[in-house]
């Protein structure tokens, strides 16, 4: 939907036409709204009488004899009145602009990490807006996260369902894996070897639901984690399609969509999430993939996916 616009429905009858376009152009005049005006018309159907330059003049020239306070101006009008000429011919003066987009679910599933930040909730957002049906994926790390922690993400995923229609939300437990990344692994790679593990994780769920790609709110170069280098050595966890739509996006722009769509006052809520909890002090930014296969060789990786896949929780909004 590009734009909504409350209007009014007469037959295809200049008569109907010029009567209800000098309702509203009186109701605009009782507004206060201004003494300037100017008539665009769109004919869609061609077997009208009139082309729409006729109809723009023929309806001017009527409202300025009927209102002589009126002046027309066609640059900069204090108001406009629309008319489209359909099935039906529709007149109105606002335009609410809308999101476009496509329909969602016209480019298939995609699978959200959604960690809570200001970031992620974006970039769903921002993917579902190009026709993508929602699933969200939340890692959480109880008892280093708290409970709140998780009903936030919770409303996130239930302020996206307004925009995304049906969203399934799987919350992983992730504690187990993260303390065993920070036992055995080197601690300046362990953000690296942790983002590994989720998308790991991720692709399974995402797998189990007909989903084609995940989808990260990482933007480059904002945190160690986000360097070429370290977005590098992530994607090669997985042979799978990982969508970034805020890859190039600075962090006013992501907060400005966000204030827009409605997340941004729950995404700063002060509650930490997973992620910022085991953070190395000087984290490895330019990771060599050969040293995080080594480092990363020690885990029991498959039991821990599966025991955080077997044990997760499945919320549908």
């Amino acid at each position: 939907i590009i734009s909504v616009s409350l209007g009014t429905c007469v037959n295809n009858n200049f008569e109907e036409i010029k009567k209800f376009s000098s309702d509203i152009t009186k109701e605009m005049l009782d507004k206060g709204i201004g003494k300037t005006f100017k008539v665009e018309t769109k004919r869609a159907n061609k077997n009208f009488c009139m082309d729409s330059q006729e109809i723009n003049r023929k309806l001017g020239e009527y409202l300025l004899s009927l209102f002589p306070i009126l002046k027309v101006d066609v640059i900069n009008p204090s108001f406009t009145i629309y008319v489209e000429v359909r099935e039906f011919t529709y007149i109105y003066t606002d335009i609410v602009k809308a999101y476009g987009g496509l329909p969602v679910g016209s480019s298939g599933k995609a699978t959200l990490l959604l960690s809570g930040g200001i970031d992620s909730p974006v970039a769903g957002w921002m993917t579902a807006k190009r026709g993508a049906k929602l699933d969200a994926v939340h890692f959480y790390s109880y008892p280093y996260t708290s409970e709140r922690s998780k009903e936030k993400v919770i409303e996130l995923t239930k302020i996206l369902s307004l925009y995304c229609q049906n969203i399934n939300l799987y919350i992983v437990p992730f504690t187990n894996a993260q303390l065993e990344i920070k036992e055995k692994c080197p601690i300046d790679l362990m953000t690296i070897i942790m983002r590994r593990l989720m998308m790991k994780i991720s692709v399974k769920i995402a797998e189990i639901n007909d989903s084609m790609a995940l989808i990260t709110g990482e933007s480059l170069g904002q945190v160690a984690s986000q360097t070429m280098q370290s977005l590098a050595v992530i994607n090669a966890a997985v042979n799978f399609l990982i969508l970034r739509p805020l890859i190039g996006m600075d962090k006013n722009e992501v907060i400005n969509i966000a204030r827009e769509i409605g997340t941004y006052e729950t995404s700063i809520l002060p509650y930490d999430d997973c992620c910022t909890l085991f953070v190395a002090k000087h984290p490895e930014t330019k990771p060599k993939l050969e040293h995080v296969l080594i480092s990363e060789s020690v885990l029991n990786e498959d039991k821990l996916i599966n025991e955080s896949i077997s044990s997760m929780e499945i919320i549908n909004f």
